[in-house]
């Protein structure tokens, strides 16, 4: 069991966790619930007299959800609006459905992208096993293949990675 931060909540009714209890009990760390914080995906806590964060329980659903819309795919932005829009009694499904259609198509077009590149790094292999070694400045087998430089994979692989995986 859990325990509270103040008894005097616990007597109205209202469980009450420090930062510490609500990073134990959702597996997540201190530093990552100050950061939802700051972005407003947890609200303001109130503050005990020492000035210690005091989470109601609620925080707990909270964070399960935010980890469950990370785990499809959304970025914390898009959390933050989902969140927003469900406090101002709205109903963001048809929102989040457009959302994951968005980001469906766009695993898609990634997918074809790299299954072209790794065809093209395949293709590439197979011509440096049979050159084996070849002078250069750096490396003669890169030097001297027919690549376009301007598609290069590591782009492709970047680009859901910028920003922490936010676009």
């Amino acid at each position: 069991m859990l325990k509270t931060a103040s008894h005097s909540d616990e007597s109205r009714g209202r469980s009450a966790l420090r930062i510490g209890e609500v990073a134990k009990a959702s597996g997540l760390g201190v530093e990552t619930l100050r950061f939802y914080e700051r972005r407003g995906l947890l609200g303001r806590p109130r503050r005990t007299a020492a000035n210690y964060r005091v989470y109601e329980e609620s925080v707990l659903e909270r964070l399960a959800f935010i980890r469950r819309a990370q785990a499809i795919g959304f970025s914390l932005d898009e959390i933050q609006t989902i969140i927003a829009e469900s406090e101002d009694g709205r109903r963001p499904c048809g929102h989040v459905r457009e959302l994951a259609r968005r980001k469906l198509s766009e695993l898609d077009e990634r997918l074809r992208e790299l299954r072209h590149h790794r065809g093209e790094l395949a293709r590439l292999l197979g011509e440096w096993d049979e050159r084996g070694e070849e002078a250069g400045r750096f490396c003669g087998l890169i030097e001297h293949s027919r690549i376009d430089a301007r598609e290069a994979p590591a782009k492709t692989l970047r680009a859901g990675r910028k920003n922490g995986g936010r676009k």
